[in-house]
């Protein structure tokens, strides 16, 4: 029997999602009449399962501006695949602008060790151990491009076998090997 999907149901879905403001700019227009003033918003959303997406919007309102923040970031959304659902699989480096960012795996423990806008990144991703360092600019905006390029290039074991026709099994005995025998990685 096919029901119609009624309101609850799109609440529920819209619940799996937790999103975070990261930042909000007011920019002001002069006029004849004086200024009018704007908002702009920059808000980062994910399931805490290995999906995350950010979005800017801008409106005269704040509230506006976030919800248009929170459905651009829904639009664009990306799959990083995560160690043991709670870290990295490898180093990793992105840049945007001036934005340089380095994140690197973590023992479990560890906690999200990050500052501001890539903390919101990371929270929302699902991630519970990581240490990032940003250097460059401290803007929010070309911090967290900076983080989402780095998340891109993110690569896990699996989709590296896959492209190497190799079993992942096979990759990480070399890893293994090719490690030392260390295991606080």
């Amino acid at each position: 029997m096919n029901k119609k999907p009624d309101r609850n149901d799109r609440e529920e879905r819209e619940s799996e999602f937790v999103d975070r403001l990261v930042h909000i700019n007011r920019v002001a227009k002069v006029v004849k009449g004086g200024r009018r003033f704007g908002f702009a918003a920059l808000v980062v959303i994910g399931d805490q399962k290995g999906r995350v997406g950010f979005g800017h919007g801008k409106a005269r309102e704040v509230p506006e501006a976030i919800r248009k923040a929170s459905d651009a970031a829904k639009r664009n959304m990306i799959r990083v695949p995560l160690r043991e659902g709670r870290t990295l699989h490898h180093d990793v480096y992105g840049r945007h602008g001036a934005g340089k960012v380095t994140l690197r795996a973590a023992p479990a423990g560890t906690g999200i060790i990050a500052g501001g806008p890539m903390r919101a990144v990371f929270e929302t991703l699902g991630v519970q151990d990581v240490v990032a360092k940003s250097v460059g600019t401290s803007n929010p905006y070309n911090m967290v491009r900076a983080t989402f390029d780095a998340l891109k290039a993110e690569d896990s074991p699996r989709g590296v076998a896959a492209r190497r026709g190799l079993k992942v099994s096979t990759l990480q005995a070399r890893r293994r090997v090719s490690d030392g025998g260390r295991s606080d990685s």
